[in-house]
């Protein structure tokens, strides 16, 4: 029986990656995103086991609508990856603009609890799995972190209050914590500055979409009777940071 994953952000990054990783193993997969010509482009290259799903994340009543005109042979969804999300901004919490932090909430925590409500009855007919795809900053908090640390700490924490939820119905849950990857994801939280976002990766050997994108697959393909509860990422080159020391009076 062909399995159907519903993978969310999949126009760019993880998403499209594990999109195409998936849809080479034999899957099919619904793919969001905002943006129809890269979907469009990614529905061209995988062929008719993708599924387009256009509409912006944080809409609610577009998402729902979205799931409301699925075809019938992608309404059995398997597996749920909440990959959709976003840094922006890098300054500190006192600069930071309100706005940004509220974009982060609707997209990382809001849309995510949505989706993620709205699927679980097929889930678990299906005994189905959830990938939410978490980050390092869960955890190790950095300056210019504040509200996307906050929001991704809450993905993980999330996870971990589902696998204990829907303990006894067969659905595995997991929060994927990746570390630094080279994706759009600095052009997008510097608002576009390509200098910033290549000096960030400059000599640094990130991790790659195609890594985190084997992972899912890893972890979804994974035997019935073994769950991930959490698992972290971080490129060779990358640890854990040191503790800040201000001395000034």
């Amino acid at each position: 029986m062909t399995k159907t994953a519903l993978i969310t952000g999949a126009s760019s990054g993880f998403g499209r990656a594990a999109a195409k990783k998936f849809i080479d193993a034999g899957w099919q997969v619904i793919a969001t995103g905002r943006r129809a010509e890269r979907l469009q482009a990614l529905r061209d290259a995988l062929g008719d086991a993708l599924h387009p799903a256009v509409f912006d994340i944080r809409d609610e009543a577009a998402m729902r609508a979205a799931l409301d005109a699925l075809p019938e042979r992608f309404r059995g969804i398997d597996l749920l990856v909440n990959n959709a999300g976003l840094a922006q901004g890098t300054k500190p919490a006192q600069d930071a603009l309100l706005s940004d932090w509220k974009t982060m909430i609707d997209t990382n925590v809001t849309a995510l609890v949505t989706l993620t409500h709205a699927l679980l009855p097929t889930l678990i007919e299906r005994k189905g799995a959830i990938v939410n795809v978490s980050s390092t900053a869960a955890t190790y908090p950095y300056a210019g972190g504040n509200a996307y640390g906050g929001s991704k700490a809450f993905v993980s924490q999330f996870s971990l209050g589902l696998r204990a939820d829907l303990h006894g119905t067969g659905v595995r849950v997991t929060a994927l914590e990746p570390g630094m990857a080279e994706t759009e994801f600095t052009l997008v939280r510097t608002h576009g500055d390509q200098a910033a976002s290549d000096t960030l990766y400059k000599g640094a050997e990130p991790m790659t979409a195609g890594d985190i994108a084997d992972t899912i697959f890893w972890i979804a393909t994974l035997p019935p009777h073994l769950n991930i509860n959490r698992l972290e990422m971080m490129p060779t080159r990358q640890s854990f940071a040191g503790f800040q020391v201000y001395r000034g009076t």
